[in-house]
């Protein structure tokens, strides 16, 4: 699962027949010692909303939270986050041992 905030929607008239009635949402992986704020496109099966920090599951995973393995769908929000809560000293020590 990837840690991400959603920053936008994406409204598209004319799609791939089985993206229809999914509501995709623009979503930015949240910075770490190893990702770079990467920007992706998601389904959102749990109503997320803008500003929202969400997590998502990718490839086959993201398939199967949606119950088909036929459609075109890389990303899905499959959580909406109330609280995040990091112990800062054990994520410095382990950022220092990927270096």
């Amino acid at each position: 699962m990837i840690i991400c905030k959603v920053i936008g929607h994406v409204w598209a008239t004319k799609k791939e027949e089985t993206l229809l009635g999914q509501k995709l949402m623009v979503v930015q992986e949240v910075e770490t010692n190893k990702t770079n704020g990467e920007t992706f496109v998601a389904a959102d099966v749990v109503g997320a909303g803008v500003g929202e920090q969400v997590l998502v599951v990718s490839g086959s995973t993201a398939r199967r939270a949606l119950g088909r393995d036929d459609i075109a769908i890389d990303c899905v929000i499959v959580g909406i986050i109330d609280t995040l809560e990091v112990d800062r000293e054990a994520a410095q020590i382990a950022q220092k041992q990927v270096k």
